[in-house]
């Protein structure tokens, strides 16, 4: 591997919604990188996908010699080094609102998470939601129409997918493998967000995959 190689380091495209974050906010920053993959019996990575334990194996950024992990870390890394990506909104206000959701994101919503594994293989019609999971798709259906609202869309925070979208994509796809109602305004979002070539590029990788996590294939 060249000195100068920038690699992100991932999990399973089906599973881990970390992954995924990291690397559409790479995509979406514009660099070039090469992937490398933990496989799902790595017992640090498959503890991370089971919520068991957290994991500074994925997603992890080497770039220029830097390591950085932790997504919000690499989101904010990629914002500085490709500021034309526009990643963050270029207002202040909105700046701060941006980083307000993806905080909210990154530390919460823990009933979504285990009620609601990211899973793109899969697809459970009639799912029924918990109460305490439904509590966070209330708050981030709220999220995302106040945020529709205010910068006019199609994206959270204008005209182009930036630091939220790639943060809340893994929820989108959770929608759509565990059959959430949706309002109007709110199923276009998703169907936004399903339509982004990144985000069909990461999908379609994801069904050529072929190892099973039980735990996160049974309906429960």
């Amino acid at each position: 591997m060249s000195r100068t190689t920038t690699t992100l380091t991932i999990s399973s495209r089906n599973y881990s919604s970390w992954s995924f974050r990291g690397w559409l906010l790479a995509r979406l920053a514009g660099i070039e990188f090469e992937t490398v993959v933990v496989p799902v019996d790595d017992a640090a990575a498959r503890a991370e996908l089971l919520l068991l334990s957290p994991s500074i194996l994925v997603p992890c950024l080497h770039h220029e010699g830097i390591k950085v992990w932790d997504t919000l870390a690499i989101a904010e890394y990629l914002n500085e080094i490709r500021p034309q990506a526009h990643l963050l909104p270029a207002d202040r206000a909105a700046r701060a609102h941006c980083r307000a959701v993806c905080g909210e994101m990154h530390s919460g919503f823990s009933a979504l998470r285990s009620a609601l594994p990211m899973n793109l293989r899969a697809q459970f019609p009639n799912f029924r939601v918990w109460s305490r999971a439904q509590d966070d798709i209330e708050r981030i259906v709220a999220i995302w129409r106040e945020c529709l609202q205010r910068y006019g869309g199609p994206w959270l925070f204008g005209k182009a997918p930036g630091m939220a979208d790639a943060m809340y994509a893994p929820v989108v796809t959770r929608f759509l493998t565990y059959d959430v109602k949706l309002d109007p305004d709110i199923a276009g979002y998703c169907a936004t967000v399903l339509k982004h070539p990144f985000v069909r590029e990461w999908m379609e990788a994801a069904q050529l995959e072929t190892e099973d996590i039980d735990e996160l294939d049974v309906e429960f």
